[in-house]
């Protein structure tokens, strides 16, 4: 039987074990998870309500947007339900976060994208992050710096370098994301480029490169002549 001739009432799980886990659909995989549904509606369909929670369609990227308050008040997903949910997310970007953790390179404006995408792509509000390195380039590990609008008064030379200094780091990368998905750069993101390079140079701390996270996308302001 060819899996697209498999019976129409298969439940997820008799899917998975005749079919492998490749041939279950995204609301089939959170249905396995969820285990069970309510009297209106089974597993995956309340898995198919929590997927177009933020679009018409289907999709698992929104999980990212969607908070515990959120889940909570979805009818048949209880607290520990939500928490599971949530779990299985963080997991997937920390699973993400660690598959590119030996890869990364600080020449690499993408590899650098890549250990932090997951992490940043789907957050609502910009988020500032110092990545610090050593003499050799390496990471030596990185902060949040700042959440909320980016301007100048949030993201100060002062703070970005007072991290740098009390971590010993010998040059540093700064990152930040766009909640829009468009990773071009702003004025505001240019004007502060230049604060934070000027800063470096003064204090013996250079500032590498400033990259702008998008929706699966990246831009150095290195490779853009910017820095």
């Amino acid at each position: 039987m060819r899996i697209q001739d498999k019976p129409a009432d298969m439940r997820p799980y008799e899917k998975f074990e005749k079919y492998g886990k490749r041939a279950l659909t995204d609301s089939e995989l959170l249905a396995i998870l969820l285990r069970s549904g309510t009297k209106d509606c089974n597993a995956e369909e309340l898995a198919a309500k929590i997927l177009c929670l933020y679009k018409k369609e289907s999709s698992l990227v929104s999980l990212y947007q969607v908070s515990f308050e959120e889940l909570y008040k979805v009818k048949g997903i209880g607290k520990i339900k939500a928490i599971q949910i949530l779990a299985l997310l963080e997991l997937s970007q920390r699973i993400s976060k660690q598959r590119y953790a030996c890869h990364v390179k600080a020449s690499s404006p993408e590899s650098i994208s890549n250990y932090f995408m997951e992490e940043m792509r789907h957050v609502k509000e910009e988020k500032f992050i110092v990545v610090l390195l050593d003499a050799k380039c390496r990471m030596i590990g990185y902060e949040v710096i700042s959440k909320g609008s980016l301007t100048a008064s949030i993201v100060h030379p002062r703070e970005v370098y007072k991290t740098a200094v009390q971590k010993s780091a010998h040059s540093i990368i700064v990152l930040h994301n766009h909640p829009s998905g468009d990773p071009s750069p702003s004025r505001e993101d240019i004007q502060i480029t230049a604060r934070l390079k000027e800063v470096g140079g003064i204090m013996g701390i250079p500032l590498l490169d400033h990259i702008i996270i998008g929706d699966g996308s990246y831009i150095s302001l290195k490779e853009k002549s910017f820095i």
